[in-house]
Order: structure tokens, then C-alpha cells, then sequence
């Protein structure tokens, strides 16, 4: 499900998606991926939309038709294919694992840059850091910045935003979803596509940052740890008391 970020002012979402509940996407004649909950917000309550985080436009758990009506004349930060995929518009850009990128957007000066993930087997997908103007620094003097992880299991190499950047907040998408290494074969060994609460609370502790945003840990028929399992898992880690819980259709300050 889609997250609207105010950030300093300016409105940035992550992978929109706005199908209603009871929508199935059929993947393979064996396989398809299934909505449990409406939207919150829906597309027509929204609030204007500065840019879109997007961590990949090939699954359409990321990105449906609903959401593709937001690309049009907006910043777009997605991977590398999903620019070429989405081309041709010039306002969307393809990032590499660790690249860097100044843009203005609502007025204010932002450094967007990408991050590792680690997904589907052979697709691209990507997080994001962002920082900028008005973002002060933190520990150590570091520049403070937002992290948003998309989709991915732990990757060992994310550690080293640590050594770069205070993580005032980190959001990461969680849910333990699994898929078939061969989707049409629903008898083909599975592996993990998204963190689990483990998983989370490890990558959480060693990039030092200060609170947790679980996105989306319920919804979809293919996720296996949901909000209650994480919220053990992270009392049992003792990170509970830095973990935000964001309540769909509602705003949450975090920072």
C-alpha cells in the first residue's frame, strides 16, 4: 500500500497503489497476488502529490493502473529499468545502488540517493535515503535523513549508511513475503523477498537509527508476519518503545 511522506513541507508517496479490497492480480495460471484491505487514502484523497518513491513499477503490488496516474508530471526515483520503463518521461530517474542525485522539488533543495535491496530474483528494485535543506545534523555531525527501504531482506552492505548519514527515521517494508523460484510452479522451493521482524530489528539497530516505520505489514494474502507477530518480535528485540505505528488514512508525526 501506498505512504504519503510530508517531508519539510513537501508531499512525497511510495509506491502507489490504490486497487480496492478483493482485487486479484493473476501472476501465473497458478499463482496471484491478493488485496485484503481498501486504500487509506484512496486516489481522490490525496493530498497534491510533490514526488513519488518508487522501488520498482513491475510488480503491481507497487504500482497499479491507479497509481500510474500519478507519474504524469511529477519526480519519479525508481531503478534504473523502471526509468526506461516508464519512458519516456522526463521527469523520472533510474537510480544505481548508492548514487547520488540534487533536485529541487516544492521549492526545497533535497539529495535523493539510492540504496541496495535484495528481492526478487534477477529484477531491479531500490530504497531510498533523503536528505537536504532544513535537515540539520545529528550524531557525530552527520547530515540527518530519512531512510525508505523498499522492498528487501537484510543486506549486510546497508550497514555502511551508518558511517554516512544519522537515520532520524527508518521505513522499512516488512511482511516476511516469500515467493516460488519458479512462479509457475507453486511446488518450486520459496524465498524470502521482504524483511521479517528479525530481520528488521538487526538492520535497525546497525544503521543507529532513532524510530521504526513498519510499511505495509498487512493487506496482501502473500505476507506471513503481520502486525501482531511483528509487534512480539520487536518487544522480544526491546526496540518496541522505538517502533511508530502509522494508522491507515491517519497522520502520524514522526519527526
Amino acid at each position: 500500500m501506498a505512504s504519503t511522506l510530508n517531508i519539510n513541507g513537501v508531499n512525497m508517496i511510495t509506491d502507489p497503489f490504490f486497487s480496492p479490497a478483493g482485487t486479484t492480480f493473476p501472476i501465473t495460471s497458478e499463482f496471484s497476488l491478493d488485496v485484503d484491505d481498501d486504500p487509506a487514502p484512496r486516489l481522490d484523497q490525496l493530498p497534491v502529490i510533490d514526488a513519488v518513491l518508487l522501488s520498482h513499477e513491475d510488480h503491481v503490488d507497487n504500482l497499479d493502473d491507479l497509481g500510474r496516474r500519478l507519474l504524469g508530471g511529477r519526480r519519479v526515483f525508481t531503478t534504473v529499468d523502471g526509468a526506461k520503463n516508464l519512458s519516456p518521461r522526463p521527469a523520472v530517474h533510474g537510480f544505481k545502488p548508492w548514487e547520488k542525485m540534487d533536485v529541487v522539488i516544492g521549492g526545497k533543495k533535497f539529495e535523493i540517493i539510492g540504496t541496495p535491496t535484495k528481492h526478487i530474483i534477477g529484477n531491479e528494485c531500490t530504497g531510498f535515503i533523503i536528505t537536504g535543506e532544513g535537515f540539520g545534523h545529528g550524531r557525530d555531525g552527520l547530515p540527518n535523513a530519512l531512510y525508505i527501504s523498499g522492498d528487501t531482506v537484510y543486506v549486510e552492505e546497508l550497514k555502511q549508511m551508518a558511517d554516512r548519514y544519522h537515520i532520524c527515521a527508518a521505513v522499512f517494508n516488512l511482511g516476511n513475503a516469500h515467493a516460488h523460484t519458479d512462479l509457475g510452479d507453486l511446488t518450486s522451493p520459496r524465498y524470502q523477498i521482504t524483511m521479517d521482524g528479525k530481520q528488521a530489528a538487526r538492520l535497525f539497530r546497525e544503521i543507529k537509527a532513532d524510530y521504526l516505520v513498519p510499511i505495509p505489514y498487512e493487506s496482501w494474502h502473500h505476507f506471513t508476519q503481520f502486525g501482531a507477530e511483528l509487534r512480539q518480535v520487536f518487544q522480544e528485540e526491546k526496540i518496541n518503545d522505538r517502533v511508530c505505528w502509522l494508522n491507515p488514512g491517519k497522520s502520524v508525526k514522526v519527526l
